[in-house]
């Protein structure tokens, strides 16, 4: 029953922004913690960045300072707010839900940086 459904990816230009959006339903989103990863062709999945509870966010160090996550609670949905994107940006996006085993995750919404 618990869905996760990402949407916003796109084509843009190195500098531009983009927002991502996690939309979930089976659960409430602001009872527990949200994450966005990305995997880039090539490589593992990494986290980017994750929001709890209580609101406290976290980033990981090749997006501190660029990206910003959020959350609106009435539309059960969490947001990736990218700014100066780059092209080591690229990659497909993925929302997790975490649980004490693989935790729940979307289909991936495509982002794709270029010069």
């Amino acid at each position: 029953q618990v869905q996760l459904v990402e949407s916003g990816g796109g084509l843009v230009q190195a500098g531009e922004s983009l927002r991502l959006s996690c939309t979930g339903s089976g659960f409430i989103a602001r009872r527990n913690t949200l994450r966005w990863y990305r995997q880039a062709p090539g490589k593992q999945r990494a986290l980017v960045a994750s929001i709890t509870s209580s609101g406290s966010t976290d980033y990981s160090d090749s997006v501190k300072g660029r990206f910003n996550i959020s959350r609106d609670n009435a539309k059960n949905t969490v947001y990736l707010q990218m700014n100066s994107l780059k092209l080591h940006d690229t990659a497909v996006y993925y929302c997790n839900l975490p649980n004490p085993s693989t935790g729940y995750w979307g289909q991936g919404t495509q982002v794709t940086v270029s010069s």
